[in-house]
């Protein structure tokens, strides 16, 4: 995550715009890949199969970057969206993860 792309308002052209978007993609990818390892880490770590979800942990996750995204400019209701979508996949991820020690 150390490529050097242009601040969206310094973009002029769409190929620019494309370049900042791909590369921002880059990076999410990675930070996804990270946090997936530590839904890895908890699978490793949770002693009963039943841990693995925490419905007051997920509402946190989504109210914590609702707000976040709030403080940035960007719509909570959107972070939420997502948020929602992703803490449901590293569920069933760390579910898989669990099993699989089995």
């Amino acid at each position: 995550m150390t490529e050097t792309r242009k601040a969206a308002e310094e973009c002029t052209t769409m190929a620019e715009v494309r370049a900042g978007v791909d590369s921002i993609d880059r990076d999410l990818s990675e930070l996804l890949a990270e946090r997936f390892r530590f839904m890895q880490a908890a699978a490793r770590i949770k002693p009963e199969r039943g841990m693995v979800r925490d419905e007051p942990r997920k509402a946190q996750v989504i109210a914590n970057v609702r707000a976040h995204a709030a403080e940035l400019g960007y719509p909570p209701e959107i972070a939420g969206m997502l948020w929602e979508e992703l803490v449901e996949a590293s569920i069933a991820y760390e579910m898989d993860r669990f099993d699989e020690r089995s």
